[in-house]
């Protein structure tokens, strides 16, 4: 199974990122964690992008804040999938860290989650190594009926609860 790569832009990023290791690690989901910065680690952010699909990842999970230029910086070094977690900042609640990883050139895609939606990175990950592995698919489909059917159970507590 491909690895997935999880890169912070800072180690204060943590406590959205543990949110996707956890999912990913649930599904059985080879991960690395790492902190690289596209600003003040461009050197190893670009090895890292680089070397990634050689070292046998097969997507990248990259989670930055305000100017969040690390999903670009990664995706600019690799063909892998890149999937950008905007990181939620003090002054703009995201909205900067959301509008620099949606708005990628033509030409270097980055695929976006909401801010601080790393779960939903995690899942599009696994969907994604899921196309060439049906474990990962059963697991994912599973997932979905019992995520339904807490949404059932709670429709008929309400109900129940405020019944006449």
């Amino acid at each position: 199974m491909k690895k997935v790569a999880v890169i912070m832009g800072s180690a204060s990023d943590l406590p959205v990122v543990r949110k996707a290791v956890d999912t990913l690690r649930e599904f059985g989901v080879p991960t690395e964690v790492h902190v690289f910065s596209a600003h003040r680690t461009p050197e190893q952010a670009g090895a890292f992008a680089r070397s990634a699909r050689d070292n046998g990842f097969g997507v990248i999970i990259a989670a930055a804040g305000m100017a969040a230029h690390l999903a670009g910086a990664m995706a600019a070094g690799t063909t892998l999938p890149v999937i950008g977690i905007p990181i939620k900042s003090k002054n703009l609640d995201g909205v900067d860290a959301l509008l620099s990883t949606v708005q990628m050139p033509s030409g270097i895609p980055v695929a976006t989650v909401a801010i601080d939606g790393s779960v939903n990175a995690a899942l599009l990950s696994i969907q994604i190594l899921a196309v060439e592995d049906e474990g990962l698919a059963q697991k994912l489909a599973e997932k979905r009926q019992r995520d339904a059917q807490k949404v059932l159970d709670a429709d008929r507590e309400i109900e129940d609860a405020l019944a006449h």
